[in-house]
């Protein structure tokens, strides 16, 4: 009966052990909703950009990616996102799908104007910078470096 009981108490520890990493966990992924307003913003190209992404400026995150979905009539990309509510952005701000570097992730990088008029909830950013893929730049440069004047 005693080894029972030991078992038991060891059984109900890992379990608290176990919950305790899924609450950092998801606090580290930051999956609580986030309290704020949606925006959008029209991309021809995403990259690897997926719900869930950061949203960020200067490097701050202030947001996540909600949606990302094709406009069937022009063949856009139309990312839906949320902004921080304590965060009110000028209505020439700029989005851009950026990525962390060779191997990480793609976020949405958010470039505040300088408008005295804000954007407001349901909005859609007009001024977007495409992601631009490493193949895209190698072959930018290896065009400009055999190009002959």
């Amino acid at each position: 009966m005693k080894r029972g009981a030991v078992e038991t108490i060891l059984g109900a520890l890992v379990l608290v052990v176990a919950f305790g990493f899924v609450v950092l966990g998801a606090r580290a992924i930051d999956v609580q909703s986030d309290d704020g307003y949606e925006l959008s913003a029209r991309f021809l190209k995403v990259g690897g950009l997926e719900r869930g992404s950061d949203v960020r400026i200067s490097g701050v995150k202030v947001g996540s990616v909600i949606e990302r979905k094709l406009d069937a009539e022009n063949f856009e990309a139309v990312v839906t996102f949320s902004v921080r509510s304590d965060i009110q952005l000028p209505a020439d701000t700029e989005a851009g799908v950026t990525g962390e570097g060779l191997l990480g992730g793609k976020y949405l990088r958010l470039f505040p104007g300088q408008s005295e008029d804000k954007l407001s909830a349901g909005q859609e950013i007009s001024q977007t910078r495409d992601y631009q893929a490493l193949e895209d730049t190698v072959s930018e440069i290896i065009f400009l470096a055999t190009d002959k004047k």
